[in-house]
């Protein structure tokens, strides 16, 4: 499954969904994290639903996306375009996550994460 983290440096999440700037994204298995790209999802549009949709679009790949808050609104908008939202403490490290991910999906993971993963794998095959 792809999950994408909203940080401006790649080792925090520290970003919120609707200002970040840029999203780390990397493929995550029950066996490993392998980071796939950056993605620039600066913008200067005013209108905040269009400036949702853009941020959407741009981690569309996505089946789960970490970020420190995000509005109701957005939620339901990221939720909507199949993407789950998971919101962390401001400046959780981003490695750590990736570890609970993988601990999580390797011993009871909670029903969110089995959903992201059985979706994310009937998308691949």
């Amino acid at each position: 499954m792809i999950v994408a983290f909203a940080s401006s440096t790649g080792e925090k999440i520290d970003q919120h969904f609707g200002w970040s700037k840029e999203f780390y994204l990397y493929r995550i298995n029950k066996e490993s994290a392998e980071f796939l790209k950056t993605i620039n999802a600066e913008t200067d549009l005013e209108d905040e639903h269009e400036k949702l949709n853009y941020k959407i679009d741009a981690i569309g790949e996505a089946d789960i996306m970490y970020c420190t808050q995000i509005g109701p609104k957005a939620s339901q908008m990221v939720q909507s375009a199949g993407i789950h939202p998971v919101r962390v403490a401001e400046g959780e490290d981003l490695k750590g996550s990736i570890d609970n991910i993988l601990e999580m999906l390797n011993t009871q993971p909670p029903m969110w994460l089995l959903r992201a993963f059985h979706k994310a794998q009937q998308k691949s095959a």
